[in-house]
């Protein structure tokens, strides 16, 4: 997939830290272009990221399953 076809979407918010050792961060996003547009979706993160930030994605249709509280 080209690089030009990433989709933009919006984080809006943090949800927690995931991962084996915490390593990733859990945010809720806003698609902002596409088929799929408007569409509020979680995923997981790697490296530093905050609200307000752009996320540039291949793909919107996989989701990451919620954060469990034990």
């Amino acid at each position: 997939m080209p690089e030009n076809d990433a989709i933009p979407c919006e984080v809006v918010e943090l949800v927690g830290r995931t991962g084996m050792a915490g390593e990733a961060t859990q945010v809720k996003i806003k698609v902002l272009a596409g088929g799929d547009q408007g569409r509020v979706l979680t995923r997981n993160v790697m490296g530093p990221v905050r609200i307000g930030d752009i996320l540039m994605l291949k793909e919107t249709a996989r989701e990451a399953r919620k954060l469990s509280v034990r």
